[in-house]
This record gives C-alpha cells, structure tokens and sequence, in this order.
C-alpha cells in the first residue's frame, strides 16, 4: 500500500476506530498486544538468531550477566559475581533463588550443563559459534558456583554471557540419551519474567508474568504476540485497537499514523548500520574493477549518504564512513570519510581505466528505496548497474559461493555497542561476508579479541578500521533509526543500543 493511498483510507478507518474502540480496552485487561512481522517458529533463543527472537527472549530467560543500555557496563543477573582465577580460568557465583517456570529451583549443575552442551559437536546451536570460540568447559564447584575453562584470552565473555546463552535445566537437550534440539522449540521452560503460556507457531504467543520471578517484575500482567506480516494489516490492527505496539514501521506510515490521536509515533537509535561491501578479493573476477582501490573509492564518493539517511530512513539515521557504528566501542571515527562528490568519483573511474564506466552487478535483499537510490548514485558516474533485489535466502547462498561482486548489506551487532560485534562477522578469514580477501586485516581484527586491556582493543580497532577506510573495502552509508508506533496509553521506553525492551513497558 503507498503512501498517498494510505492517507486516502486513513479517514474512513479512523472514524470507524474511533467509535469502535475504546482507547484504554488492553490497558483495563492489563494486556499489551504486539504485532511482529517475522514468522515465530522457535522460542528457544540458544537455536534462533534475528532481532525478533532476541525481543521474546528477554521476556522468557535470563542470563547469567545482564546489560545496562545506558552505561553499556554489565550487571550480575543469575550471577552474583565473577572472579578471574588467570587470565583462561574463572570463576562465578550465582544465586539461589532463581526458579524455571516449571517452578524448580536453577542449579550450579543447570548452568554448567547449558554451557558444555552448547559448545558440544553434537548440540548444532546457533549459539555454539559465538562462546565456542572462547570456551572449553565448566565445571561445578559448589551448589552456587561454577569455573569457566577458557580456550585463550577472551575479553568479551561477559558480553556473550549476558547475550547470547539462556540458562536451561540440566537434561533438556539430550534427556535419556536422545538428543532433541527442539525440546524447547514450543514448551519453553525458562527463568525469565514472563512464562510461556500458550504458543501457536507462526501465529500467536501468550505471554504472562511470572510471579516467582527473582528480579523486578513487570508491569504489565500479560503479552500477546501475533504474527502480523503484512504491515497493512497491522496499521489496520493498531488504528482499531488491536494491537498496542509495532516496530520496523516504514517511516511515512509512522508519522502519518502517528499524527492521528490512535498512535503516538516514537523514534530512537539503533545500532544497525548499512553498507556496501565490495569484491576486492576478485572472487568473481580476479582482475576486474572492484579489484582496483581507486574504483572502490570513486564508488565511495559516488553515494549521497546523507540525503539517504535523512529521506530513505529518517529519525535519528546519521550518514557514516566506518565499518561500525559510531556509538561502539572502538569504533574509529577519524579515519578517511569520502565525501559526496560525483566529480572526484568520475575522476578517480578515469584514473582506474575506467572512464566509460563497467557494468556492476549489486546485490540486495532489504529496504528497496535505498537499493535503488544506490544503483542510481552508481549509475549517475557512468556505472551500468545491474539491481539483483532478492530474497536474503538467494543472497545468502550466492555469495557463499562468491558469486556476488557487490552487495547492500545491514548489521545489526546483536545490540552489541563494542566493534566486536560487527569486525570478526565481516572481516575475519573464515565468512563468506568478507569479500576483502585481505589475510593481514582478519589477523588483526581478531588480535583485538584475544587482547584484554580496552585501551589496546580500541587501537587496534582504530588501526584494522583505518585500513578498511583507505582501501575502500566498503561503502559505509548510514546507521538506522528505530521507528515505532504504540498505543497512546503504553509508555515504552527507548533504550540508547536500539533494542526494544518490551519487559519494561508500563501503561500510563
């Protein structure tokens, strides 16, 4: 649906929502109704990725550490406190009140248990790439504690602690000596402050607080997720009352939806960033233009980040010239920034031998409006550009076969305000998303990793992102901004990292 036929509809629709619906109904049941767009099919956070299944698990499980938004610094949660026996052994202490939902009381053996069977061969985690890295085993040492045996150094493991493994019963995967993967899939038993009352995949879940929550409890008494993928049909849904809260809305609807007395429009920062990442490596080609530094910085000079981030996204989107977003840590913002400069970019294709341009084949996946303001930056500096506008699955699967010579890209770090978070995914050896082919930068990248003093991680980010910028291995363009629309009566706080943190929502 565009957008001037939305605002043809809106008056009908707003005046048959209005006499219909009463604006306070969820909030006298005590019922925040969210719409999300992805398919929810698996509850269990240790086998699922994406933004979505991030937002349900913090109502559903806690974690042994937990993050603080505003100051990014990390808080005991199941832990207690932690204590680094040498730099590859540690020790952490937990609580003993925390209850599953099932109401069992969490064990030093659950939590030892989580961690070995997610670094096992056999577990197929989505979390077993991120602690397998730094993770050997653990072992109990007591009823309330546990010792981490680490593979080398590690700084960031606090940060996976509290991101990426939610705490489960000692069993749950393999119980009897059968493994099952799915055992949490739909009946999760978790230990967060909302449990899992009923769940349809793929259409709805029902949420409620759990009562013997250790930690603060939330405000609201239930949650109901609906899959609504067609955001015409949640604008329909929240204008009638429907639903309370909805996210990843397209910048004209919101302000257009927000402007009426049915949804207050709200917008914040968001740590995903957009990029062009650029076949240096010659994967496709090995000699073809992309190979050519002075070809990827006329490509840089090319793009018109700015009115992108200002027209396209809106909100808070700020043009950038990193590999990371501004607000992480390391993230270096003095290295080499290419202007908006058509001119310069003809000058620089002259230069390369390229003064009639080359055909360019662009891949994307995501946010359509860009991908063509993209293709006609390129095209306006001679370049016959191709648009290759697919399904993430297609794009997915080309370029693990190095088949893509350039492609408009997200990321999003997880909510992970450290360079981390984005470095090793894009530029280490062994991703299919480095198209550098540059051996000498993943070794540094991931020398940041095994560095334990931030003042050194910071210069050696500083010194791996200088190097991305003065060889233009990407097009950096412009961090996102997170548009919502909610009821009027819900009060949703906007955390700084850009995750939605819908436990802590509160009616008016």
């Amino acid at each position: 649906m565009n957008y001037f036929l939305k605002r043809a509809l809106a008056p009908a629709i707003l005046s048959a929502a209005l006499a219909a619906v009463p604006a306070s109904a969820q909030q006298a049941n005590d019922t925040l109704r969210v719409a999300l767009a992805e398919e929810i099919l698996n509850l269990d956070y240790n086998y699922t990725t994406k933004r979505e299944y991030i937002i349900l698990a913090q109502m559903t499980d806690t974690t042994l550490f937990s993050l603080d938004p505003n100051t990014q610094e990390f808080n005991p949660a199941v832990a207690t406190g932690y204590e680094y026996i040498d730099e590859k052994t540690l020790d952490v202490s937990l609580r003993d009140d925390v209850k599953f939902h099932d109401g069992s009381t969490l064990t030093a053996e659950d939590v030892a248990y989580t961690y070995n069977w997610i670094v096992r061969e056999d577990s197929e985690s989505n979390a077993s790439g991120t602690v397998g890295r730094w993770l050997d085993n653990v072992e109990v040492t007591g009823p309330t504690s546990v010792r981490f045996h680490l593979k080398s150094v590690y700084p960031l493991v606090l940060r996976d602690m509290a991101q990426r493994i939610m705490l489960r019963k000692a069993g749950t995967y393999d119980a009897g000596g059968t493994i099952n993967r799915d055992a949490m899939a739909q009946q999760l038993i978790g230990t967060g402050p909302y449990k899992v009352v009923s769940f349809e995949p793929g259409q709805e879940l029902v949420l409620e607080r759990f009562d013997d929550f250790f930690g603060e409890k939330p405000a609201i008494q239930k949650v109901v997720v609906r899959n609504l993928p067609d955001i015409g049909t949640q604008q329909a849904e929240m204008m009638s009352g429907g639903i309370d809260w909805m996210f990843k809305v397209p910048l004209d609807l919101a302000e257009s939806l927000g402007a009426t007395p049915l949804a207050t429009h709200l917008s914040g920062p968001d740590l995903r960033i957009a990029f062009i990442v650029l076949d240096a490596a010659g994967y496709t080609d090995e000699n073809g233009p992309l190979t050519n530094t002075k070809v990827r910085q006329a490509i840089n000079h090319a793009l018109n980040k700015a009115d992108m981030a200002k027209y396209l996204i809106g909100g808070s989107a700020e043009p950038i010239h990193t590999a990371c977003h501004p607000a992480q840590f390391g993230c270096d913002v003095s290295v080499k920034d290419y202007s908006y400069d058509p001119d310069t970019a003809r000058a620089l294709l002259a230069d390369a031998g390229y003064g009639d341009g080359f055909p360019l084949e662009l891949w994307a996946y995501r946010n359509k409006a860009v991908a063509e303001a993209i293709a006609a930056d390129l095209t306006a500096i001679g370049l016959d550009v191709d648009l290759r506008y697919v399904k993430l699955e297609s794009l997915n699967q080309a370029r693990a076969s190095q088949d893509i010579p350039a492609y408009f890209g997200t990321w999003g770090s997880g909510g992970t305000a450290d360079t981390a978070a984005i470095a090793r995914i894009h530029f280490s050896m062994d991703t299919d998303r480095n198209l550098s082919g540059d051996e000498a930068l993943a070794e540094e990248v991931l020398s940041a990793e095994q560095t334990s003093v931030q003042e050194d991680r910071a210069a050696i980010y500083s010194s791996a992102l200088g190097k991305i910028a003065d060889q233009a291995y990407w097009a950096p363009l412009f961090t996102y901004s997170a548009n919502y629309l909610v009821s009027p009566d819900l009060d949703f706080p906007l955390d700084p990292d850009g995750l939605p943190r819908l436990q802590n929502s509160s009616w008016k």
